[in-house]
């Protein structure tokens, strides 16, 4: 498939997947989603690299596109069909291993793009935010599924409920990242790390990455249907159109709790 708003590439076994809207810092349209579905669920990589083209990894969803437009948010899909979204199933349902080599600001639906991947490495100016309480909204599954096992229940009720942003070292420092590379240096780190992981037997990588899910995962089907109904409710409060207003107007929000 040819893609317009990623890249795919190959490096042995390795497939690299880079969102590929910089002009945008990698906010996330309606076909950004779907050309990532695509990509991991017709990987044959034995391993794939998240990342995104400079100046950020992900910025989250285009307000503009998503949230703003005359269209505005999919309220009757949610409510109609509430489900765990494509790209969110694709990628925590994948046995090929995910790197995300996070190179700026993964912030909203990046941050969440971030967590779903089993290993994060973060460049230096690497910074990781859950904003989704500023647009009276809730964060998708990983944010609720994985942040708290990462950093603990204290810090993640902490990032979820004040939209707080953490740099590369206090990542590192408690738990959210492996490591922390310079930055004209992250690529080489995160490709040195998956080409090891893709040498190794994929059927036996496979089934680790199986046995972790058993293990640690909550029924992500359950719980995206959760989130779809909530952000069914919530999209249409006047605090989260409140939320995208004064994030367009770069103002402080008046939130009124309707």
């Amino acid at each position: 498939m040819s893609y317009q708003e990623i890249i795919y590439e190959t490096d042995g076994d390795v497939g690299i997947i880079r969102l590929n809207r910089p002009q945008a810092r990698n906010a996330l349209t309606y076909l950004t989603y779907r050309e990532l579905e695509d990509a991991v669920r017709t990987t044959n990589a034995r391993c794939l690299v998240i990342t995104g083209e400079d100046p950020a990894f992900c910025s989250g969803d285009d307000v503009k596109q998503i949230m703003a437009s005359e269209a505005g948010p999919p309220v009757e899909s949610l409510e109609r069909t509430p489900r765990l979204t494509p790209a969110a199933d694709a990628l925590l349902s994948t046995n090929v291993p995910v790197i995300a080599a996070v190179n700026g600001a993964a912030v909203g639906w990046g941050m969440e793009l971030a967590l779903m991947a089993d290993i994060r490495v973060a460049s230096e100016r690497a910074r990781f935010g859950e904003l989704f309480v500023l647009r009276g909204l809730v964060c998708d599954v990983p944010g609720l599924g994985r942040l708290a096992q990462l950093v603990g229940r204290e810090k993640a009720t902490e990032m979820l409920l004040t939209g707080d942003l953490v740099d590369a070292a206090e990542a590192q420092r408690i738990g959210l990242v492996s490591r922390v590379a310079p930055h004209d240096e992250l690529m080489d780190t995160a490709l040195g790390l998956a080409r090891r992981i893709a040498a190794n037997p994929p059927l036996a990588v496979a089934r680790i990455k199986q046995g972790l899910r058993e293990a640690l995962d909550p029924d992500w089907n359950a719980l995206g249907e959760w989130v779809s109904r909530s952000l069914g409710a919530l999209f249409q409060t006047e605090d989260h159109k409140e939320g995208v207003r004064s994030f367009l107007e770069k103002r402080p929000a008046r939130y009124v709790g309707r």
